[in-house]
Formats: C-alpha cells, structure tokens, sequence
C-alpha cells in the first residue's frame, strides 16, 4: 500500500508525555505536567455543569452548525453568524484551510520556529514550505513580505507565536496587512489571546473588514480549558467561511463540546480571573528566572520559553524523573525549555527541581 509520497518523510506531532504514562514509567506518585499549556485550574464551575446536564443526550448527534453556539459567540466577538467556523480545536481549522485552498506547488510562509502543524498540513497537500527565521523570537514581517510570490496562497502568524510567547504589536500588523497582496490569504492564529495584557497587542477580530483576506483562529482549549473536549474556531468573511466549511466534516464537535463551551463562554469572570492568575504565575517565575541568570523570551500567552544554558532534552529528561513534564526539542533552540504557567505551588516545585537539575549537571560537567 503506497502512500502520497509527501507524508513518507513527514514527522508524527508529539504531544507533552502523559501524566499517568510518567508515573507508570518511573514509578513516581507526584507528577506536574506544565508541557502543553493547559489552563492549571481547569475549566469554569458553569461549563462543568453544562457538559453533565447533557450527559443524558450521548446518543443524539450533536448540531453539525453548532448554531446556538455560533449565536452566542457572534455576539461576544460582535460579528455575525456567517464569519464563524468551528472545528475539533483550532487545529483542525489549519487543516481545513490547507484541504480548501492549497494546491501541489503553491506556496506557503511562516517563522522557522512556530507551531509545527502549519507544516505539517501543507505538507500533507504538497504545498512548498517558505520559513522565515524569528528575529529575538518574533515574526520578521519584512522578511517574510521579502518572500512573497506570485505562488503565495496563505501566511501564518502565530500571535502570540508558539514556542515563543513572543506577539506582533498592533502597529507593526498593520503595516504587514497592508503591504500583503490581496490575494494571499493570512491567518492570524490567536490561540492565547484571552491571556494577552500587553496593550501593544491587537484584537485581529476587529481587523476583518479592513482586511478581508485575514483570517483568524482561536480556541476554548486554552484559557476556557476545555482542551479534551477540542473545539476551536476560525473567524473569517463568509466568502471564506463557505469555502472553508465545503470540506469540514459534518458532526465535527461533539455536543459536550459545544455545551461546554456555550457556558464557558457566558462566564468572563472566570476568564478574567485565570488571566489574572496566569499573571501572577509569569512574574513568579521570570523573578525565579532572573535570580538563577536565565534568559526567557517575554511571556504573553500562558507559558514560557527558558535558556537552562543545557541541552535542553537532557534538562527535560531531569525534570521528568522528579515529576515535572516539560517541553523540549525545538530545533532552532536547543538549550531552551517551554515551561506552562502552573498554580504558584506548580510553580514552586518547577523551580525547586530545576534548580536541582541545573546543580546535578553542572557536578556531572
């Protein structure tokens, strides 16, 4: 059985280590996982209880338009129903852009260092990977314009940028939208932007009329924390949205799914109180950082990318074997962790065990 030649090669995307696969390995009875930016407390009291009162419709299909949900997430984001899309987490959104729009050669650009399933799902349908290098840890927009061609389907910017927490300031966006060809789709990934306090930051939502190639992702996996449920959204023009939905699946969000996130949603106090402590949790560990001489890149979503001046796989070998489950491996930066921002006591033992990891390697050395 032969595959697209295209996939031969392309890498299995691998999610941070399992809790109970960590403790089963290493016989531990404590462990913390901080590796895939889960929300540390969890989803709201409100979406909890809406996902229970719908146990009893486990049978029934859930709503393919996912209309009431739709409603009431245009009216918080003060658009209409017809600019929304929902998928099974905002990465399913990546993969059906890529399905609707790409054809073998077109061209695709983004960092060097970002969220791997942009290229993975151009890979997949044989679109040409354009990667610009990160400047200090952000996009370069002028070097990723300088790379524009009349083969240029879709640019991606993940803002804030994965691994690297670093944003693109409203400005700066600005200037990049308006010098991008109208022809070429670019998708503004906002997975972390309920976490986002920098007032340089910008809300791609409001920037859709004014630029109706632009298209934007976000995610209730994240802040909401309802990640094991899956269910993100992309915002776009309808032009784009119909296009997009001819390849969605149908029944691609479950109704828990949906009911939970329609509670989540009502509930911005919760919201606004996770982004406070998630706050709190970036200044603790920036000071620890600055104590032990660490160089972190700025902080906007809800982690943090570290130089541990280590091979970085080594360092997360370390921590594993205390009961910390970091992520490491970044090509492109191979003394650098990506640390969630935990509870302050997560926190804490992140901090206690690294130090120790640090002080057994510097020993070995």
């Amino acid at each position: 059985m032969n595959p697209k030649p295209n996939i031969v090669n392309l890498p299995v995307y691998k999610p941070g280590k399992p809790i109970d696969e960590v403790k089963k390995e290493l016989g531990l009875e404590e462990v913390i996982k901080l590796a895939s930016n889960e929300n540390p407390y969890g989803a709201s009291p409100s979406a909890k209880a809406a996902i229970i009162a719908d146990l009893d419709n486990l049978f029934l299909y859930p709503d393919g338009s996912a209309a009431d949900l739709t409603a009431a997430l245009a009216g918080h984001l003060g658009v209409q129903s017809e600019n929304i899309i929902f998928g099974c987490g905002s990465d399913e959104i990546i993969a059906l852009i890529c399905r609707a729009f790409f054809l073998p050669g077109d061209e695709t650009i983004m960092a060097d260092q970002t969220f791997s399933v942009y290229k993975s799902n151009a890979d997949i349908e044989g679109a040409v990977t354009i990667e610009v290098p990160l400047a200090d840890g952000t996009h370069d927009l002028d070097g990723m314009l300088a790379r524009v061609t009349d083969k240029t389907k879709v640019i991606w910017i993940c803002n804030p940028n994965n691994p690297t927490g670093t944003i693109v300031p409203h400005n700066a966006l600005v200037k990049f939208l308006d010098a991008v060809p109208a022809g070429v789709m670019v998708v503004l990934d906002e997975a972390y932007f309920e976490y986002v306090t920098d007032e340089s930051y910008t809300d791609g939502i409001k920037l859709l009329e004014q630029y109706p190639n632009l298209v934007v992702l976000r995610t209730f996996s994240k802040i909401y924390g309802l990640a094991a449920l899956r269910i993100g959204y992309g915002v776009a023009s309808p032009q784009i949205i119909n296009l997009i939905n001819k390849v969605r699946e149908p029944f691609n969000t479950s109704r828990l799914a949906q009911a939970g996130a329609l509670a989540a949603l009502a509930d911005q106090d919760y919201v606004a109180e996770c982004r406070r402590l998630n706050g709190e949790g970036i200044a603790q560990l920036q000071e620890e950082f600055q104590r032990l001489g660490l160089h972190s890149f700025p902080a906007n979503g809800n982690f943090i990318m570290v130089d541990v001046r280590k091979p970085a796989v080594e360092v997360f070998e370390s921590l594993l074997r205390l009961g910390i489950i970091v992520r490491a491996g970044h090509r492109l930066y191979p003394t650098y962790i990506r640390v969630t921002v935990g509870s302050a006591e997560q926190n804490k033992a992140f901090i206690s065990a690294l130090e120790q990891t640090l002080s057994e390697q510097e020993v070995r050395a």
